[in-house]
């Protein structure tokens, strides 16, 4: 499968928030428990999302939702108040601002795809503005146990089914019992090579005895 085409506006977005790589751009908190070259188990802290769920292929639908999503944080809320961007911003928008994090996650839901942005870590739920579309919501997710892969490479439904299948033959090695449905998870704009680019899958794992 080819790469799925990258609109303007996805490319504005990148732009402005993640100018040159992610690296400037807020990720979710989580620590390493396990590390195995590629292959990590990790515990993150409870973090909110921004989340919309879109109807089509893999990469039509991380697409429509990038844009949704996009939206939102560049000021498709209800204005009550200004967030300042946590990362260089080159233009203002009307509305409340939100900083770009990464990595942008994508989930499948029945026939259809959950795409989503976490949130700065500084806001809670009540601070946040509401989104002015309705397809698009916020939700708190609770502390839970990963397990993950990363991989370089391009932006393609096949590269992430494979990796799914290598993590989550890793982590039936390792006693793991995988818990809900896979997230691909990207981190780089469009524009990185795709040899530098970093790509995960994240599997969320059934929680420890006590």
């Amino acid at each position: 499968m080819r790469e799925p085409a990258v609109t303007g506006a996805l490319l504005a977005v990148w732009a402005l928030a993640a100018p040159g790589t992610a690296s400037g751009v807020e990720e979710p908190k989580f620590r390493v428990i396990v590390a195995d070259g590629d292959f990590e188990i990790r515990e993150y802290a409870p973090v909110i999302v921004a989340e919309t769920i879109v109807e089509g292929d893999w990469g039509v639908a991380g697409n429509a939702g990038f844009r949704r999503l996009a939206s939102y944080i560049f000021g498709a809320n209800d204005g009550g108040r200004r967030i300042a961007m946590t990362v260089p911003v080159s233009q203002q928008a009307p509305g409340s601002r939100i900083a770009m994090t990464a990595p942008v996650a994508q989930e499948r839901r029945g026939t259809a795809w959950a795409v989503a942005f976490t949130m700065p870590r500084e806001y809670s739920l009540d601070r946040l503005p509401v989104p002015n579309d309705p397809t698009v919501h916020l939700r708190p997710i609770g502390e839970r146990r990963v397990g993950a892969i990363r991989f370089s490479g391009r932006w393609n439904a096949e590269r992430f089914e494979a990796g799914e299948a290598e993590l989550r033959r890793w982590l039936t090695s390792k006693g793991e019992k995988v818990i809900g449905e896979p997230v691909s998870a990207r981190y780089n704009p469009p524009w990185t090579p795709w040899f530098l680019r970093r790509n995960e899958i994240l599997l969320e794992l059934a929680p420890r005895p006590e």
